[in-house]
Parts: structure tokens; sequence; C-alpha cells
């Protein structure tokens, strides 16, 4: 008595956007436009409206909470690797009331590699700085 097995069907991966009202197609472009312009939830929502699509601007606003990350791990792979020649800059600015040491890393292509914000300029900050710049390249030493 031989006993067969059965292949169980396989079931499709179920997309991101299934179960939503809208297309993703909207959702995607109005996340877009909140992340790219800095436009509030409703001025997303009236720029939907003028295009024939009613929706509110806290639905805007659950939808950037929920696709963002979505969207910077699909967005993450287009990155370029870091190129050779990086350039290093250094400022001092005003935040939230007290003043603060920006360092900022920056290849030759206008990518940007890395930010950090120290409350003193030392050694100490910079090294931090390097440490964790080159430890987000994954570059070897």
């Amino acid at each position: 008595m031989t006993t067969t097995h059965r292949s169980r069907p396989t079931i499709p991966p179920q997309s991101a956007f299934a179960g939503f009202r809208f297309p993703s197609e909207v959702i995607v472009l109005a996340v877009r436009w909140y992340l790219r312009f800095g436009l509030s939830y409703r001025d997303v929502e009236e720029l939907l409206t003028e295009r024939g699509v009613q929706v509110d601007h806290v639905t805007i606003y659950r939808w950037v909470l929920r696709f963002t990350p979505l969207l910077a791990d699909a967005a993450r792979s287009c990155r370029h690797t870091v190129a050779d020649r990086w350039q290093v800059d250094e400022t001092y600015v005003k935040v939230a009331g007290q003043w603060r040491y920006v360092y900022g890393a920056i290849d030759q292509f206008g990518q940007v590699i890395d930010v950090f914000v120290s409350p003193q300029r030392d050694v100490k900050a910079a090294h931090r700085f390097f440490e964790r710049a080159i430890g987000t390249t994954k570059v070897a030493r």
C-alpha cells in the first residue's frame, strides 16, 4: 500500500495594499507627495480632490505611517554604492534652543552618507561621526 502525497497549493503572497479602498497608485502618489514636497496632509487631500479622488487627511496620515517604511525599503535598493571620494561638512546650528554641531558626509555623486549631531566639537565627536559613517557604508578598512 503506497501513500500518495498531495502537494499543497501555494498561497501567493498578499500585497501590502490588499484590503484598501483606493488603488495602490493613488496611495503611493499621496505618500510620495507628502514625503517629497513637505506638504501637509490637508494639502495632499486638496491635490487629490482636484484630481477627483475624495479622501480624508486622516486617511493620508495613516497611509504615510504604514507605507513610508515600505517605500524607503524599495528605494534603498536603487541607491548607488558609496563613491570613493567624500566631502565632509561641519556647521553650528540651534536645535530646540540649544547650539549643536552638525557633521555631514556626502559622496561625489551627492548621495548623503551620514549626518551626526553633537553638543561638543572635539576629537571624540569627530571620531564617533567617522566610525558611524564608515559603518553605514560597509566599506572594508
